[in-house]
């Protein structure tokens, strides 16, 4: 097979179109198909770049037989999961580990392997970080890994995931990282590797450092014990670049179009990265705001509080008659509203209202919005009911990004509230969320209660149980048996979904029936026995 049989092999196996594919890697679509006719041959860097995004090596591509990986096949990693590397901070995220991460990607984006080949290149990283205590542990150790293989660190402290995503895809960075454990508690942290598009590191490149972690410097092409250190002028720098992050603030600020001097707004921040952030966005837009969950000690971060605690801000609404209140959890990816009334309006309904937003507009590619599985029944309904397709994806925000891009859709999340709005951001922005219904209460001058209104919902349960194996569950056949009679006891008004979590040693159990008591009884027999045969820690 010729690299242009390969070419074209990997591109239709992930769904890229040409177009898509050559605004990937900056180059006009007929190099794409010169390239796939074999009539020309894509250049070192351009290489490299084909082989980070269909995640497979250079051999494979030029040599060998290649593998391909789909987008919802990813390469089964060891510390990185679909949401970074991930765990309780000092146990199995180390202070070590973080270094090594920051060595590697120092080293790695000034070698010919990221497409670089330029003699004495010296990259940039931007690095973000949460309020967790050990989010400022985790920082200085990826730092000094970075400056220490001669990489330049921008530091933008404590900011959004979104917000670092921003940044390195406006400012050309190499990669950006965050350092946080998003909805989790306190105790637990993770690093977020963001390349230069803004978008979620790939696969293969988490391999290599996995690798570096482990210590298999041959599968790096590595001479010696490690990874050569910077010496003399070649050390790098660290920068602090608060600029970037007020970048971003003015950014938010730019999207909308409308006074909010009329709305009265809840803001709840969950003492986690955008307690500053928040406010001074949505007073900056006019806006009278009462927030919560703004005042961080390192070890209060969603404690009580943000999307992951909802209920706090429901009776914040009611208690100062505000017009609508916004949750955030710990790096601001993701958002859930609550309604004038005090009700919650989770992301299904944050995406029914945004895809007629943007469907009246015509922004709404391909009709369609893509959302996973863990969406409600009710939400897909109502969505055909307005004219609307949807595409239902696994459980995980890279997922429906993938789909997204792959695809050209331009809306797409999850019911957690992760919503991704891709003419605007490449990952979920939760403040980027809140603007955009706050612009659609001002354009419709509506209530967020009407503007959701015609999203009839089942009622829905969901149990989460931390076990001691999440494959062992899954593969259990008294389990799957139990789990195929509640499907029965169904009949079809409703599903039963067991899921296990991508960043928690949790299973997930989600019933949804007819009656809210029907959906909690099913729920309870599956948890039950998975409790029985000795799955739980």
């Amino acid at each position: 097979m010729t690299i242009g049989e390969k070419i074209t092999h990997l591109r239709n196996a992930k769904g890229i179109s040409q177009e898509a594919l050559a605004d990937k890697l900056s180059v006009s679509r007929q190099s794409v198909s010169k390239w796939e006719m074999d009539q020309s041959q894509p250049q070192i860097d351009k290489i490299l770049l084909l082989c980070e995004i269909f995640n497979i090596s250079a051999n494979e591509l030029l040599y060998d037989k290649i593998s391909i990986n789909t987008a919802n096949t990813p390469i089964k990693n060891k510390y990185f999961g679909t949401d970074g590397f991930r765990g309780e901070a000092n146990l199995n995220l180390t202070s070590m580990q973080a270094y090594k991460v920051g060595r590697f990607l120092g080293w790695y984006y000034s070698s010919k392997l990221s497409g670089c080949n330029q003699a004495g290149y010296r990259p940039k990283i931007v690095i973000g970080k949460d309020t967790r205590r050990s989010s400022y542990m985790l920082e200085y150790s990826i730092v000094a890994g970075i400056t220490a293989s001669g990489a330049d660190a921008y530091m933008l402290h404590v900011t959004t995931t979104p917000s670092v995503s921003f940044v390195t895809r406006q400012d050309e960075f190499d990669c950006g990282i965050m350092i946080t454990a998003s909805h989790n508690p306190f105790y637990d942290n993770g690093i977020k590797v963001i390349n230069r598009y803004g978008e979620k590191l790939d696969d293969h490149t988490t391999s290599l450092i996995e690798a570096y972690i482990d210590g298999n410097l041959d599968l790096l092409g590595v001479q010696g014990d490690d990874l050569p250190l910077a010496h003399r002028e070649r050390i790098g720098c660290i920068v602090d670049y608060v600029s970037g992050r007020n970048r971003y603030v003015g950014y938010l600020i730019s999207v909308a179009s409308n006074s909010y001097k009329n709305l009265r707004i809840g803001l709840d921040c969950a003492n986690g990265a955008s307690w500053m952030i928040a406010k001074a966005v949505f007073d900056a837009l006019g806006a009278q705001t009462v927030v919560i969950g703004a005042e961080p000690d390192g070890l209060n971060v969603n404690n009580g509080c943000g999307s992951t605690h909802i209920e706090k801000l429901c009776a914040l609404v009611k208690e100062h008659h505000l017009d609508v209140g916004f949750a955030f959890d710990g790096d601001t990816d993701r958002c859930l509203a609550v309604d004038e009334k005090g009700n919650i309006v989770d992301g299904d309904g944050i995406m029914y209202i945004l895809a007629n937003r943007f469907k009246s507009r015509g922004m709404l590619n391909g009709n369609t919005v893509v959302a996973t599985v863990m969406s409600n029944s009710g939400f897909f309904a109502s969505l055909k009911k307005a004219g609307i397709e949807c595409v239902q994806t696994q459980v995980g925000d890279r997922f429906v990004y993938e789909v997204m891009q792959n695809k050209d859709y331009s809306l797409g999340g999850e019911q957690s509230g992760h919503i991704i709005l891709k003419k605007y951001a490449t990952t979920g922005d939760g403040l980027l969320t809140a603007i955009m219904l706050a612009e659609e209460m001002c354009d419709r001058k509506s209530v967020l209660s009407k503007l959701v209104e015609p999203v009839t919902l089942y009622p829905q349960h969901l149990i989460n149980l931390r076990v001691k194996d999440k494959s062992a569950v899954m593969n259990d056949a008294e389990v799957q048996k139990e789990l195929k009679k509640v499907e029965k006891l169904i009949n079809g008004n409703g599903r039963a979904l067991l899921r296990p979590s991508g960043t928690e040693p949790v299973i997930r159990v989600m019933l949804e029936c007819e009656t809210i008591e029907l959906c909690e009884e099913y729920a309870n027999m599956i948890a039950s026995l998975i409790r029985e045969r000795g799955h739980c820690e």
